[in-house]
């Protein structure tokens, strides 16, 4: 699976309501060789926020486009895997300049994205949905040019940030799988029966946020839910090991195991 096109077309087919993909998510070429290589693993998809921090900057766009897509260019060049690529919300004003970016994304190697319509983080005011629907179409429009079948993970932040506005976050929804989606990106569904009435209301797969205390990743298989991923919080779990052998290093502890772990490039 060399061509962009396949691997595309490959990552969106994973994409399947009840046989999730579980994406472990990676920020550099390191990263993405040790997930890639790992049983199981079919698929890589990025989180901005770890991207960002591995460069020194902010999430939420603190990277520049060039940046962005510099990162995205060098995890796709370590892995013959599909990679979705967090690209927040386009690095660009307006759907034209989205389309621009997401062309240059697809030619950095990227089969699919997440774009999200949030104006500046998950709880903040959303774009209004006839402009956040436009730019997911300007991502489609850039694919489609490319003839590269984007797997078009579209995000919406209605219940982050309006926890009951339910008739807002599914006409969202649905209005960006209209616009091309290929799978929807919920953030908000707190409960068992959210989760479901979710699957059963929107017209793609659904993806959505684990972490711990929220439901098991067998019940959301068993719900429905088409993607699953964990965002930044991979990078937390990496870090807090670090710290932790860091601290029994420098009190001249126990070597840690992992010290013997093999790697290549």
């Amino acid at each position: 699976m060399t061509s962009p096109a396949a691997k595309a077309a490959a990552l969106a087919a994973l994409h399947v309501p009840g046989d999730p993909l579980i994406v472990v998510n990676v920020w550099d070429a390191m990263t993405a060789r040790i997930v890639a290589r790992t049983p199981g693993v079919r698929a890589l998809a990025t989180a901005s926020h770890s991207v960002a921090f591995s460069l020194g900057v902010d999430d939420g766009e603190g990277m520049s486009v060039d940046m962005a897509l510099a990162a995205a260019g060098r995890i796709t060049a370590a892995t013959e895997l599909p990679v979705s690529v967090d690209f927040e919300r386009g690095y660009a004003p307006d759907a034209a300049g989205v389309q621009a970016n997401v062309a240059r994304l697809i030619e950095a190697g990227a089969a699919g994205l997440n774009i999200e319509d949030s104006l500046a983080g998950a709880t903040s005011e959303r774009r209004p949905i006839e402009e956040a629907a436009a730019r997911v179409a300007a991502a489609r429009a850039a694919a489609d040019a490319a003839g590269v079948p984007l797997a078009i993970n579209a995000r919406t932040d209605t219940l982050a940030g309006s926890p009951d506005n339910w008739d807002e976050a599914i006409d969202r929804a649905n209005a960006y799988v209209d616009a091309g989606a290929t799978s929807v990106f919920m953030l908000g569904l707190r409960t068992e029966q959210m989760v479901a009435d979710a699957v059963a209301a929107v017209r793609a797969p659904i993806a959505v946020f684990a972490h711990p205390g929220y439901l098991p990743l067998a019940r959301l298989a068993e719900l429905g839910v088409g993607r699953i991923s964990f965002g930044p919080q991979i990078l937390g779990l990496t870090l807090s090991h670090l710290a932790d052998a860091a601290a029994q290093l420098t009190a001249r502890g126990d070597y840690p195991a992992e010290l013997g772990y093999r790697y290549e490039l």
